[in-house]
């Protein structure tokens, strides 16, 4: 993978994709909160993980 060197810190790029798939899963909740308030979606908390670690691995997908 590798990793960057911040002024003398190592950050993994693999955080920096972390980060990015959170900042996208939050902009998408803000549109399947509406579904999940009207019982669209059966177990939110499943539903919420599955769509963060699709987002992480469309994030580490586009950096490779």
């Amino acid at each position: 993978m590798g990793e960057l060197n911040v002024y003398g810190v190592y950050v993994p790029i693999f955080l920096v994709q972390a980060i990015l798939a959170f900042v996208l899963w939050k902009i998408l909740c803000l549109g399947t909160d509406r579904l999940i308030e009207n019982e669209w979606i059966a177990l939110p908390s499943i539903f919420n993980l599955c769509t963060y670690l699709i987002l992480l691995w469309l994030c580490h997908w586009l950096f490779i």
